[in-house]
């Protein structure tokens, strides 16, 4: 069974911006974790281009606004019409006083700066109007709310309404939300008119919860969505012990059942990381697959591994196993 073609285009809801099935998540290139250095980070977007990827994803958040910085620059010679790039409002950086450094919040960075949650309709055009100055362009495709989770109020109210003014103004293509958890983002698809939501981690191999609301209800509506976390942050990647899941030490549960699909994986011939990219590309909401990378080898496996061929009785043996529910879709039957 061959693999979705990485570089072909889907469209985001009703709108004009089209994404590629493979995206590449810039966080990594922040230091997220561990440093990353510039030639390195120059190198993993290269590589992600010379993949033919075309949509690229940001945020303020990632590096205190050095994924922004280095993504821009990696990205200004190429030809602004020919990718798609998308930032995150809902936490404005400030200038901080004192020393130290950020991995508090995750990343390998100095803290010069501190993020302050805002999701004002005022801090939402401050939020863009200085992502574009760190990124060193004209325009933004994408914008997402960026964890809302603990300020919906303000988010549905005033966040949601100045991006919808925005879009309409032609200052942005295309609107949506994205989050760790999909009840909200449901909401968003109810009950706003988002172009995309962008859910991470909630459609794995390992966490099928998406099904449950959010993808019916975008189908329903031709709402699209971009899943990101597909390797729930390491483990469905490389299980081991010691493997993360959902940023913190697997539990052990949830390591020996991504342990039961590497093994089945193996019988079949093809690493565990190609059935997690391929998986979300069952239910016919999902638009892109969002990976996360911090070198050009990264981007390249996983460009491979999401076009390798699968034998198609894979997922039958999955389920089977009882790994994977009996309604849950899985690609090639539709």
């Amino acid at each position: 069974m061959k693999g979705p073609d990485p570089v072909r285009h889907h469209p985001l809801g009703a709108s004009k911006v089209a994404v590629t099935a493979l995206s590449f998540g810039a966080a990594g290139i922040g230091n997220l974790y561990a440093p990353v250095n510039v030639a390195q980070a120059a190198g993993a977007v290269d590589a992600a281009w010379d993949a033919g990827i075309r949509y690229f994803d940001t945020a303020p958040h990632y590096g205190l606004g050095l994924s922004e910085e280095r993504l821009g620059a990696a990205l200004r010679t190429r030809p602004r019409d020919a990718y798609v790039l998308s930032t995150k409002v809902g936490r404005l950086l400030r200038p901080a006083t004192g020393e130290g450094d950020d991995l508090a919040n995750g990343f390998a960075v100095p803290a010069t700066h501190r993020r302050v949650w805002d999701f004002s309709a005022d801090a939402v055009r401050r939020s863009i109007h200085e992502s574009l100055q760190r990124l060193g362009h004209d325009r933004i495709d994408v914008v997402y709310l960026h964890d809302p989770d603990d300020h919906a109020r303000e988010a549905f109210q005033h966040a949601y309404p100045e991006l919808e003014r925005l879009r309409a103004e032609g200052v942005i293509g295309a609107i949506g939300a994205g989050m760790n958890q999909t009840a909200m983002l449901t909401r968003f698809v109810r009950d706003t008119d988002v172009d995309v939501v962008l859910c991470a981690g909630r459609y794995t191999l390992l966490d099928q919860s998406a099904l449950t609301d959010l993808l019916p209800e975008a189908a329903a509506r031709g709402k699209s969505v971009v899943i990101g976390g597909v390797f729930n942050s390491g483990l469905l990647a490389d299980p081991r012990p010691g493997a993360t899941y959902d940023y913190t030490a697997a539990p052990p549960d949830v390591l020996a059942r991504a342990l039961r699909l590497q093994v089945v994986a193996e019988r079949h011939g093809v690493p565990l990381r190609a059935l997690a990219l391929r998986f979300p590309f069952g239910h016919p909401a999902v638009a892109s697959v969002l990976v996360g990378t911090r070198s050009g080898h990264e981007v390249r496996d996983a460009a491979e591994q999401l076009a390798r061929p699968l034998p198609a009785d894979v997922w039958a043996e999955l389920r089977a196993e009882g790994l994977l529910p009996d309604d849950v879709p899985v690609p090639g039957e539709r």
